[in-house]
């Protein structure tokens, strides 16, 4: 049984306590807040054994094998670090870290004290994405791709009454970029690499996060235009082109329903079975990684390109005066 202790106490702690439930072999042992009260209760609320407000004194404690970091983006790098320095296996939500360095860092920390760092990007474990690139041969060479994002954020207004809220303030790592945009960026970099060039631009909101925003990944014979927004939404699907046909994608972030389409007219269609919001396929591996003793070679190879891409994009969008 692995005893795991969670990190933060927003929506998404919630659903891994849920998930972990369906993925089995996990205890949860520990909620940690910064406020003692705030801990209890939200231990109590996801079932779990007890509660912390004192984070060296959990990441020392012999009854937890593993952390699960929800907090604040610009928090991951230094928790994920104390947590492998302290022996525990770490999941952390995406993005796993602000920068691709910092995350290196935090790999090879992992490496060195024998326990496992994984970013926690649901997509990349979802058999749906997974189902997306096995049919990339039936297009031919591949030429253009759109991935979209853009769900409008309920938490938009209250930017708008001036509020401050965590997931636009930039000084936390919000905005929408290192939230809903990463899930097109992982997704770019699992089904075709690291791009060669990116040209982006974005608009922002009041407190300086990016609200909405494009991005022009170049490769050899191929172009990927990806667009994600907090503020605004849209019901348009990701779509892969080849020079054999085109694939189109329901959500690039949960694909679900997929329909490949050939220059001759025929069609056919993939439903993938299962829910659209599942943390349950990442924990998973974890779980396999932490128990088997497994190599995240690759995992983090993934990780450090979107990481590296997550950069691209904001300098590029930086320099063009996207903000």
């Amino acid at each position: 049984m692995l005893r795991i202790a969670t990190i933060g106490t927003s929506w998404i702690t919630r659903q891994f306590a849920t998930d972990a439930g369906i993925v089995g072999g996990i205890a949860l042992a520990c909620a940690y807040s910064r406020d003692a009260a705030r801990a209890a209760e939200f231990a109590t609320a996801i079932g779990a054994a007890s509660s912390s407000d004192d984070l060296p004194g959990m990441l020392a404690s012999p009854d937890i094998d593993a952390v699960y970091v929800a907090s604040p983006n610009s928090a991951h790098f230094g928790q994920a670090l104390a947590a492998v320095e302290a022996g525990k296996h770490v999941l952390v939500e995406k993005p796993a870290a602000l920068t691709a360095a910092d995350f290196q860092v935090v790999s090879d920390a992992a490496r060195a004290h024998g326990v496992v760092a994984l970013e926690a990007m649901r997509t990349a474990y979802d058999p749906g994405l997974a189902l997306v690139g096995s049919m990339l041969g039936e297009l031919g060479v591949l030429r253009r791709a759109s991935l979209r994002y853009c769900q409008r954020s309920s938490r938009y207004d209250q930017v708008l009454a001036g509020e401050r809220v965590n997931i636009f303030d930039p000084a936390l790592g919000g905005g929408a970029l290192n939230d809903i945009g990463y899930y097109c960026v992982s997704a770019m970099v699992a089904l075709f690499g690291e791009p060669n060039q990116v040209v982006a631009r974005w608009t922002t909101v009041p407190g300086g996060a990016d609200g909405a925003g494009t991005a022009l990944a170049s490769y050899p014979g191929l172009v990927v235009d990806l667009g994600w927004s907090k503020i605004t939404a849209s019901s348009l699907a990701s779509e892969i082109e080849g020079e054999r046909g085109f694939l189109t994608i329901d959500r690039v972030h949960s694909p679900r329903a997929l329909r490949l389409t050939r220059l001759d007219g025929t069609t056919q269609t993939h439903e993938v079975p299962g829910p659209e919001f599942t943390l349950a396929f990442g924990i998973q591996r974890f779980v396999d990684l932490c128990r088997d003793g497994g190599d995240a070679t690759a995992d983090h190879a993934r990780t450090l390109g979107a990481l590296r891409v997550l950069e691209a994009i904001r300098t590029s969008a930086r320099d063009g005066d996207g903000s």
